[in-house]
């Protein structure tokens, strides 16, 4: 037990801290955007990424990755906000945690062993193009001292490190371009300008909503959407934070801890929200690993928020910018575009498709499920052009063998009937399978097809070698070895 705390909780403590306090200053402005994209009150986001943040540190299945208030789940949000309001919206959250909880002991986290590499750097590289365009409305037409600030803010991100590793080089670049709008008044949009800041503790609530069918047909959409999209983000973001630190995750304790964590949002006035590949990317290149620095992050939000909001207000947007536009260039995975030229074609589609879709649509669901079933679609064909059929004439020239090897499935049931010569003049014929597999009932189909117009023909069949497998189905699905398949040709 005590070994246990110490891993994941007590070996890095000195760093967990300092990045807790580095995530929980990005959070804040970013909490307060996504309420605004969702149409609630800045206090709204912020609660959600406290009480998420708090609940994975203790629930998730990743050490060191930070959950929050998201610009994906708020998107999901605006139409139910604008038409029933903000109570329907903490239903729908309460729903959403229960609908994830319910995936998670189901072991839908295991899906994860069917998203193929190319999507996930696909989702990654689209990630930080969203992270980095996010940030272009910050700069764009807010005078040269944003531009200014940013620049120097970078410089501080990526020259510290040369004088000092043990501080988070991101802390120090927000804590030193505060100091310089203060000291010379330099006149540029600040923390307080994104949104009021809540001047009190959440308190434990109820939605304020019918309990009948109605309220439920209301918010199961929208709670059911809410869910996927959320698994979906955490568990990629779960993927990427386990190759940065070369260490496993429990995906379905994941999914698991992001409901009780989204239940835990909606009963404090919060709403839903997920893992955030940007602040755990910043996380963990600071050097967050253990499940304090969720911890410290989340509760230093609320602390912030609450009790230094005049403070925390003051920090300019431009230094905060300078960190997500590190994030950015960090995430993005440059290898993969010198890959492109020795990768095979079909991953290379894959993962600019994916990147294409994601950007365009601003949903990574859409894109992760592009991605999906392109490597599905690619990975099939390429099986299917293994098949091969060889044969061979017997020395008196009244039989045929024919030897099939490879999978047979859908794409291949095709080439698999063409491999046949049904013109010629023989007394028998034997197909030998026992180096094939039969996958599906197209394939069974097929062989349906190839042995009953050898019959047809006059020339009798036997089918040898079947594995168990293909046994099983060519029993229950095949009609060429059924007596009525058999009867009208013995008339």
């Amino acid at each position: 037990m005590l070994q246990h705390l110490k891993q994941h909780w007590f070996s890095n403590i000195r760093a967990d801290i300092l990045c807790g306090i580095l995530v929980a200053l990005a959070l804040i402005p970013e909490a307060i955007a996504f309420s605004i994209i969702a149409g609630v009150d800045p206090k709204v986001g912020l609660y959600a990424s406290f009480a998420i943040a708090v609940i994975c540190a203790f629930a998730g299945g990743r050490p060191a990755m930070i959950s929050a208030a998201t610009g994906a789940m708020a998107l999901l949000m605006v139409t139910l906000v604008k038409e029933y309001g903000l109570q329907y919206l903490l239903a729908a959250t309460l729903l959403c945690g229960v609908i994830q909880i319910i995936f998670g002991l189901c072991k839908l986290g295991e899906l994860m062993r069917f998203v193929s590499r190319s999507v996930v750097t696909g989702f990654v590289n689209a990630l930080a193009i969203l992270i980095f365009m996010a940030q272009l409305p910050e700069l764009i037409g807010h005078g040269w001292q944003v531009y200014a600030m940013t620049a120097a803010g970078l410089g501080i991100i990526y020259l510290f490190p040369y004088l000092n590793k043990s501080i988070p080089s991101p802390l120090v670049a927000i804590l030193v371009l505060t100091a310089i709008t203060l000291y010379f008044g330099i006149e540029v949009r600040n923390v307080a300008d994104m949104g009021a800041l809540p001047d009190s503790l959440p308190l434990l609530l109820w939605p304020e909503v019918p309990l009948n069918f109605t309220t439920l047909e209301i918010i199961f959409p929208y709670s059911l959407g809410l869910a996927v999209v959320g698994l979906l983000e955490s568990l990629m973001t779960a993927t990427i934070v386990d190759d940065m630190t070369e260490t496993d995750s429990n995906k379905n304790r994941e999914c698991v801890g992001q409901g009780i964590a989204n239940i835990g949002s909606g009963l404090i006035g919060g709403m839903a929200g997920c893992a955030m590949i940007g602040q755990s990317v910043i996380n963990v290149k600071s050097g967050g690993r253990t499940r304090l620095s969720t911890l410290v992050a989340g509760v230093l939000i609320l602390i912030f928020a609450v009790y230094l909001g005049p403070w925390v207000g003051l920090i300019p947007m431009a230094a905060l910018v300078a960190v997500m536009i590190m994030v950015s260039i960090g995430t993005f995975n440059w290898q993969s575009l010198r890959d492109l030229k020795h990768n095979p074609t079909s991953s290379g589609v894959v993962m600019l498709a994916t990147v294409a879709v994601v950007v365009f649509s601003h949903n990574l669901a859409y894109g992760v499920l592009v991605g999906v079933l392109l490597s599905t679609l690619f990975f099939a064909n390429k099986i299917g052009q293994l098949l091969a059929v060889q044969s061979s004439l017997s020395a008196d020239g009244n039989s045929r063998l024919y030897q099939v090897t490879g999978q047979v499935f859908f794409t291949s049931a095709e080439q698999f009937v063409a491999s046949f010569d049904f013109k010629e003049q023989l007394a028998q014929v034997q197909i030998d399978l026992s180096h094939a597999h039969f996958w599906d009932i197209t394939a069974i189909s097929a062989l349906d097809k190839v042995v009953l117009k050898f019959r047809r023909c006059n020339i009798a069949v036997e089918v040898i070698g079947l594995n168990q497998a293909s046994a099983t189905l060519v029993d229950k699905f095949a009609i060429h070895n059924k007596p009525e398949a058999i009867a009208p040709l013995l008339h």
